[in-house]
């Protein structure tokens, strides 16, 4: 399941190229098997050695993304004032973390909100699209190559979160849709969140499981239901919690 994760990431690469709408919020999504690991004993051991991060296929795919350990606070300032999110990288330690990571970078700044859905009922508003049409996503320039992130879910009860796939409707993720979520936008690839995000408006909980919630408005969600198309970020920041943030090894 790992290898084919980070497989995918390259044909998605390929795939979003053509794609119009690479990082809208919708409702489908193409299932995948799910990613789990098992760890087998050398028969001639009488005793389990001890675990190294290298051991466990999943902390080792996990590694190669910037991950948030822990919580940290970031600072939205709009036109209209302050709104303070809260990061939860407890339970959505890469989601967190690669949001956490382009606010570090200043990627946000001055970029607009390019979709804003209230009617029939309040929906989302999304934004952090460096071309600020829908279309974007962060191209590191390291390495000039998109960064995409997994799908990271974590199901009520789990301790392990699941990746790559969306939840069946009979598991509820821990992080919910509630109003003032804040969640990464990606086309109908699981695999394709990059850097556009969106805030629920209200209780959405139908893209529970679908879609990777890793924060929540503390402060100031009068002001996200103000915000209008072609309202600008004036600027993200940390404001704690920027030591948990763990580069990929």
């Amino acid at each position: 399941m790992f290898r084919w994760i980070f497989s995918c990431f390259l044909a998605i690469s390929l795939l979003l190229t053509s794609c119009s709408n690479s990082s809208s919020v919708s409702a489908s999504a193409s299932p995948s098997s799910s990613a789990t690991a098992s760890a087998k004993p050398s028969p001639n051991s009488t005793k389990a050695p001890e675990a190294k991060p290298s051991d466990n296929p999943l902390e080792a795919a996990l590694a190669k993304f910037v991950q948030l350990k822990g919580s940290a606070t970031v600072e939205l300032k709009l036109k209209s004032g302050v709104v303070k999110i809260e990061l939860d990288g407890n339970n959505a330690p890469v989601t967190a973390g690669n949001f956490a990571d382009l606010v570090k970078k200043g990627f946000y700044n001055g970029l607009t909100f390019h979709r804003v859905v209230k009617e029939p009922t309040p929906f989302v508003v999304q934004g952090g699209d460096p071309l600020g049409n829908g279309t974007g996503n962060f191209v590191d320039p390291a390495t000039s190559q998109t960064r995409y992130i997994p799908l990271e879910i974590l199901s009520d009860g789990a301790k392990q979160a699941t990746y790559g796939e969306i939840l069946p409707p009979t598991q509820k993720p821990k992080l919910r849709h509630n109003k003032g979520a804040i969640a990464m936008a990606r086309s109908q690839f699981p695999n394709s969140a990059s850097c556009q995000f969106y805030f629920a408006l209200d209780d959405i909980y139908f893209l529970d499981g679908s879609y990777a919630v890793f924060g929540y408005v503390t402060e100031g969600m009068e002001l996200i239901e103000k915000i209008q198309v072609g309202d600008r970020i004036e600027s993200i920041t940390i404001t704690k919690g920027a030591e948990n943030i763990k580069q990929p090894a």
